[in-house]
């Protein structure tokens, strides 16, 4: 690229930030526009906000860093500020290894001053008001409401999978949805295999298999982290650190990792489930720090179609351990994990090359920023977020109900399980009993329409 052609895309890019902020009948206000370019001057720096300073968060802050435009860390928020802490000093060690195990010293792109650090569970709105991206990488119930104040801010937004942990919330990221593509602002969601090698050429390939008629989804290993309580805390800071085991905050480990199997089925049929029914339960993972959620789930989902979808994923060390999906057509089968697609005489008819795979979590804000710097607008990954976040959800209703669940009157029943109040002080919508455990939905027993 020659000096021209750079400077051509930064004021390319100076002009899209600026202008996806006023699109949408005036949405955005003139001061809050202004405040929220005055970081970025008059260089081509695209200044990003991380909210959620986890490890997720800082994964995807390092891999914004690292992508080949000039990205600069301008804020960042969390709920906590030892979170946030241990975030920035990873970023600014001397030495950092991403995923792909490169090492790089990234100092220079994280101007962070204490000014610019935020705490508290508004502190997003602040981070959000300094950048033209942002990163949404807290727990994801909170997806909801901060997607909807990114997209109110005009900015461009990655954020991470599922996008919501009720049937309220995915209709307000839909709605937040409709309002970012009149802006015309790029939306990467965290659903990486939309972003990796091996699936993108499966997915071009996969009239080879001819109509999907079946398939299966696979997330079964030994789980993941407990935070157990500790001396102090009040009931909301327990569960907002201990989160995964917390329904309004998490949706279950089918809606918080599952997510990505079920979403490559829906993608290859390019379709949701009409349907759901299923079964599941604690057996093995029951103590007072697992909260609400199951271990296993199984769930049969059903398409418009007639084909069927057999789910499965659990948490229960020294079980069968999967991650992957198959498809079944009328001609062939696609194995998602190995990269290839037979006949159904098992006969190859296509097989990945694996020296040609990538990073797909580098991928996605590689393609995210390069759209950005060249004033594109090229992504919008939330409705389909919203879709598979929400069949993930049926999935949950249909194991801890023991009912068919529908679709429709699921998505389109208001069900919200989140807090009416967020402060440390306030009441989360579930409490342990005087034992110190949490009610767990019993199948057969728990109704939701």
């Amino acid at each position: 690229m020659t000096n021209e052609d750079s400077s051509k895309n930064a004021a390319t890019r100076r002009v899209f930030v600026k202008q996806t902020g006023i699109l949408a009948g005036g949405l955005i206000a003139a001061p809050l526009m202004s405040k929220a370019n005055f970081f970025s001057g008059s260089d081509d720096t695209i200044k990003i906000a991380l909210i959620g300073c986890g490890g997720r968060g800082t994964g995807a802050a390092l891999q914004a860093l690292l992508s080949k435009q000039k990205v600069k860390l301008v804020a960042m928020a969390d709920a906590f500020r030892d979170r946030l802490d241990d975030c920035y000093k990873t970023l600014t060690a001397d030495d950092i290894s991403d995923y792909s195990s490169t090492v790089k010293n990234l100092k220079a792109q994280v101007d962070v001053p204490e000014e610019r650090k935020f705490v508290g569970f508004d502190a997003y709105q602040k981070a959000i008001a300094l950048a033209d991206v942002v990163l949404l990488t807290t727990p994801p119930g909170f997806r909801p409401i901060h997607f909807e104040e990114a997209v109110k801010q005009g900015k461009q937004i990655f954020m991470e999978k599922p996008v919501a942990t009720d049937p309220a919330g995915i209709q307000r990221v839909i709605a937040a949805a409709a309002i970012a593509k009149q802006k015309k602002l790029n939306v990467v969601v965290g659903l990486q295999r939309h972003y990796q090698n091996s699936y993108r050429e499966l997915f071009k390939r996969k009239d080879l298999i001819g109509d999907i008629t079946s398939a299966q989804a696979w997330w079964n290993n030994d789980g993941v982290w407990v935070r157990p309580r500790q001396a102090g805390q009040t009931e909301m800071e327990y569960q907002m650190r201990n989160w995964y085991y917390f329904n309004w905050l998490c949706g279950d480990h089918i809606n918080e990792q599952h997510i990505h199997n079920i979403d490559v089925i829906n993608w290859f049929k390019n379709a949701h489930p009409v349907k759901a029914q299923g079964m599941g339960g604690r057996q093995v993972r029951k103590g007072k720090d697992h909260g609400e959620i199951f271990d296993h789930h199984y769930v049969e989902f059903t398409y418009a179609d007639g084909s069927i979808l057999n789910s499965q994923c659990r948490h229960i060390p020294g079980t069968m351990s999967r991650v992957d999906e198959l498809l079944v057509g009328t001609k062939g089968k696609i194995l998602c994990g190995a990269g290839s697609i037979v006949d159904l005489k098992g006969n190859s008819l296509y097989k990945f090359d694996s020296t040609k795979e990538n990073n797909p979590y580098q991928t996605e804000h590689e393609e995210l920023f390069a759209a950005i710097a060249k004033g594109e607008y090229k992504f919008a990954d939330a409705e389909n977020g919203a879709r598979s976040t929400m069949t993930s959800i049926l999935g949950r209703l249909a194991t801890y109900s023991g009912q068919i669940i529908e679709w429709d009157k699921a998505i389109n029943s208001g069900l919200d399980i989140h807090p009416k109040v967020y402060a440390w002080d306030a009441t989360p919508p579930i409490v342990p009993n005087s034992d110190g455990f949490y009610p767990i939905a019993v199948p057969g027993v728990t109704k939701y329409f």
